[in-house]
């Protein structure tokens, strides 16, 4: 995946260099995103009785068999039980979706409800992580539970969100003070409501949208990712906070 010689070599105007990296390294991130697009998962933990393991068997085959009748299903995993305490099992399964909207229909179905309801009579618990891109929540990463790694790396996770964060700061700042909003009140109350629309902004806009661009590249930190993804990707958040920060330089 080695960039052309043309991104390199006779350019010399700043911006003309732009436009065409970023040419290039749109078609390099279209095409990994085809050949290796993760697809959206939710990992499921019981907490099971012994006594009820068998009980357990019969009601996970019905409900593989509903997640099964629904549009995008893949396949389910179900791992070998964890003894925890006197007693009890975790049993842990994943389940896998071609889109997250159809992973998402099955969560929300009345069919799962129902087997739910059932299951409540089996297990004493369950939780489950659902993962997109391998990401939720931004980043599907909770630390300190034992599903900690289902996110990216931290220093991916830390690039990421300054991607985000960076642009909505810059042009929130520049339209504040034209507007002359929050001039007359105080530094505290202030800095409060600019977080706070700093955060929804970030959280519902531009978050997801990041995360859908570089889904390729923000994979959990389990999964390895061949060297040339890896280079792409970090290469297309560097450019992109380069490029932002010669856009802002040159409004200022």
């Amino acid at each position: 995946m080695a960039l052309p010689k043309s991104v390199t070599e006779g350019i010399t105007h700043p911006r003309a260099t732009f436009r065409l990296i970023l040419g290039q390294l749109r078609a390099f991130v279209k095409q990994a995103q085809k050949t290796d697009r993760p697809y959206p998962s939710v990992v499921i933990e019981y907490l099971v009785p012994n006594t009820k393991s068998w009980a357990f068997r019969r009601w996970h085959h019905r409900l593989v068999k509903s997640a099964q009748g629904f549009d995008g299903f893949l396949r389910a995993d179900r791992h070998c039980p964890l003894a925890v305490q006197a007693g009890l099992l975790k049993w842990y399964t994943v389940l896998h979706f071609e889109q997250p909207q159809q992973l998402e229909q099955w969560l929300n179905s009345s069919d799962r409800d129902a087997l739910l309801q059932i299951g409540r009579g089996i297990f004493k618990s369950y939780t489950f992580k659902s993962f997109e891109t391998g990401l939720e929540g931004w980043f599907s990463n909770e630390s300190g539970e034992e599903l900690t790694g289902l996110g990216p790396p931290a220093w991916k996770e830390i690039l990421a969100v300054v991607l985000g964060l960076y642009p909505i700061i810059m042009v929130q700042g520049f339209m504040l003070e034209r507007l002359g909003l929050f001039e007359s009140w105080d530094p505290a109350s202030a800095m409060l409501a600019n977080n706070l629309i700093t955060t929804c902004i970030l959280t519902l806009i531009v978050m997801p949208r990041i995360m859908r661009v570089l889904n390729f590249w923000l994979r959990p930190a389990h999964r390895h990712a061949p060297i040339q993804l890896e280079v792409v990707g970090t290469a297309v958040t560097l450019l992109a906070m380069a490029a932002m920060v010669y856009f802002f330089s040159e409004m200022a």
